[in-house]
């Protein structure tokens, strides 16, 4: 059984910086991408950024652009997402996301439980 465990979140002043980690556990897993959402009180779930794993490609959400970045290591299963010059919107539940499934690789089938971020002002 796959599982995503993030780790890396707590609070920061606005202005700083955090770096979140998602490791994929299970011996079965492949991923066609990995990438990270946010969900914050009261909003839907928005998507943060991602990456390919076979080219290594990064997207991001236009609030995120210029201020997060995505990197993955392949070897580790594990993706990265650095958060520079945070603000205080950007608090929120961050969630890691896979796509492993051959059947329908652009869903996001796997879900961390997600770490919780939070930037004061």
């Amino acid at each position: 059984q796959v599982q995503l465990v993030e780790s890396g979140g707590g609070l920061v002043q606005a202005g700083g910086s955090l770096r979140l980690s998602c490791t994929a556990s299970g011996r079965s897993f492949r991923s066609y991408g990995m990438g990270w959402f946010r969900r914050a009180p009261g909003k839907e779930r928005e998507f943060v950024g991602g990456i390919g794993w076979s080219g290594g490609d990064t997207y991001y959400g236009d609030s995120v652009k210029g201020r997060f970045t995505v990197s993955g290591d392949d070897a580790k299963n594990t993706v990265y997402l650095q958060m520079n010059s945070l603000k205080p919107e950007d608090t929120a539940v961050y969630l890691c996301a896979a796509r492993s499934s051959p059947v329908s690789p652009s869903a996001w089938n796997l879900w961390g439980r997600g770490t919780q971020v939070t930037v004061s002002s």
